[in-house]
């Protein structure tokens, strides 16, 4: 009986060595063992460099239809958001004082064009007379040489015939004088259907009326905006870049954009233009997009999202950008070396929106670079263990 107490106190005392080593063989296991990460290698891919910029629609040419004259609007044909085209009647003015000017014109042409015939037969009875006077004269002047008529009675002949002389340039000087009334009729003719062809505005382009600025009762005067028109094949997106995402950007480079009404989709466009100032607060440079195809629907001012393609590589070296720290200021990536962490520094090229960078140098084939979560990576010191997880 004593035998069988001395061994089970015995084995009491030997199974806390037991629990104690296992205890520490678990606390390896779990909380003092080394991190799991996972490991990537370099892989080549396409990849597409793009710089973002946010900006709104914009219309490279608006323009304000509006009248040469002063008068009352009496009836529009087109309204807000209604195409139209160049020539098209958009709105008419009150006329009735032009027609009547028009009128007035006309009567006063048609009176100096009967005047002209008045004068014109008054030149060629004065040039007749003038042809018989030249007869007598110089009939009564022979006569008078020969002492058959006396010499009084010739130079009453030949003052007739200056007279006679005189009456023709006095009728040509009239007949000159109403061609000349004539030519200011027809100019005052011309000038009272300019006005009341003013009454009457038609679109001076294709495009769209953005904005009808007058209803119809309002007086307009010269330079007042009637309507607000924009050609939409001239609608570009005008995009702040900043100005260190400029390299590679220049007239001509693709781009998509992503409209706020639509932010599902992205339309085509290409650089239509560059600024050459830029704001010297925020350090950015205005971009002009132009879409591909024109938009049917736009509405000024609207916010807009630009990625300009700056660079593209095939079968470029890259890696996940997740995989990529700065580290004394340095570029790198973690690597794993004997189940140890080591930093690596490399050069970096393009960077697709994707999510991959290039990597120009720095790395060799086959080798296993560390990917983890940005705040697990910032707790990584050089030799550190880990376990690559399978």
């Amino acid at each position: 009986m004593d035998l069988i107490k001395t061994v089970a106190k015995k084995k009491k005392y030997m199974i806390w060595p037991v629990v104690l080593v296992a205890g520490v063989v678990i606390l390896k296991m779990t909380l003092l063992a080394p991190s799991k990460v996972k490991v990537v290698s370099v892989e080549k891919r396409d990849l597409t460099a793009q710089v973002y910029g946010n900006g709104t629609v914009e219309a490279k040419v608006v323009v304000g239809v509006s009248s040469k004259i002063t008068g009352r609007i009496v009836q529009l044909y087109a309204d807000q958001g209604d195409q139209v085209k160049r020539g098209q009647l958009l709105a008419k003015l009150e006329n009735d004082d032009f027609r009547h000017q028009e009128q007035q014109s006309e009567a006063g042409l048609s009176k100096s064009a009967a005047s002209l015939n008045v004068e014109q037969a008054n030149l060629q009875k004065a040039r007749t007379n003038l042809v018989l006077a030249e007869k007598n004269a110089q009939r009564f002047k022979t006569l008078a040489d020969k002492n058959l008529v006396s010499k009084l009675e010739a130079e009453q002949y030949e003052t007739a015939c200056q007279v006679a002389r005189e009456e023709v340039t006095r009728s040509s000087a009239a007949v000159e004088a109403v061609r000349m009334e004539q030519q200011a009729g027809r100019a005052g003719v011309g000038f009272a259907k300019s006005k009341v062809a003013d009454t009457r505005i038609y679109a001076p382009q294709d495009g769209i009326i953005i904005t009808r600025d007058l209803e119809t009762g309002a007086t307009v005067a010269p330079g007042l905006s009637i309507f607000t028109m924009a050609d939409p094949r001239t609608i570009w997106v005008k995009a702040n870049v900043d100005e260190s995402q400029l390299k590679g950007v220049a007239v001509g480079g693709k781009a998509l954009i992503t409209l706020r009404s639509v932010p599902s989709g992205q339309l085509s466009g290409q650089v239509a233009r560059l600024g050459h100032q830029s704001d010297r607060v925020t350090e950015e440079l205005e971009v002009d997009v132009a879409f591909t195809e024109p938009l049917k629907n736009f509405r000024l001012g609207e916010q807009s999202d630009v990625y300009i393609v700056s660079g593209m590589k095939k079968d470029a070296a890259s890696l996940p950008a997740a995989t990529l720290v700065t580290k004394d200021k340095k570029r790198g990536v973690w690597l794993v070396n004997n189940g140890k962490l080591a930093f690596r520094e490399v050069t970096v090229g393009i960077v697709d929106r994707r999510g991959f960078t290039e990597i120009e140098s720095g790395l060799n084939a086959g080798e296993r670079v560390v990917s983890a979560p940005s705040p697990v990576m910032a707790t990584f010191r050089e030799g550190m263990k880990v376990r690559v997880a399978q």
